[in-house]
């Protein structure tokens, strides 16, 4: 598997298209007039930042504040503050860590399971109607490159993640 350090390798066209229709889907799924429809179809008042929230903590088993940051890729402030608006409208609450007595874990609520489950199944439904034209075969051939796709990606994460001197040059690039 290539990594950070490896020679430049020419971009195939193939990939280069794969990255631009990535762009064009990420674009769509984040338009705030896309979240505000969903959300209209789901009956869920919430804003993005707390449907991916409550997202990855349903994916999961309760965290911890910072392991939510890290798996969202935002600063730990960005989901204190999430996690204190979820709190409020009952959607998750805080239970203790089992490894930690000290420290706390965010858990979904009946009202945020509710509302997760709701999310889901009008952005199904709403995937199912712009699909409709797509065969069973189709379907199921693109779910499982979908899938062996985020699997590589998150390999690749890991192995870059993994390589100090990535760390080192991503560093100095933001500064």
């Amino acid at each position: 598997m290539p990594t950070s350090s490896s020679p430049t390798v020419p971009v195939s066209p193939e990939v280069a298209e794969i990255e631009r229709t990535l762009m064009r889907i990420t674009y769509l799924s984040t338009r705030a007039r896309q979240h505000e429809r969903l959300m209209g179809l789901a009956g869920v008042p919430l804003d993005r930042a707390a449907v991916a929230l409550l997202r990855q903590i349903a994916d999961c088993e309760p965290q911890r504040p910072g392991e939510l940051a890290n798996r969202l890729g935002v600063e730990p402030s960005h989901v204190t503050r999430t996690v204190q608006q979820l709190q409020k409208s009952g959607h998750v609450t805080r239970v203790p860590d089992p490894d930690d007595r000290r420290a706390q874990r965010i858990q979904l609520t009946e009202a945020g399971r509710d509302a997760i489950t709701r999310v889901r199944e009008a952005g199904a439904r709403s995937m199912q109607l712009a699909l409709a034209d797509w065969s069973p075969e189709e379907l199921r051939r693109l779910a499982t490159l979908f899938h062996r796709m985020v699997d590589d990606f998150f390999a690749y994460a890991k192995d870059v993640d993994s390589e100090p001197e990535a760390h080192e040059t991503a560093k100095a690039r933001m500064r």
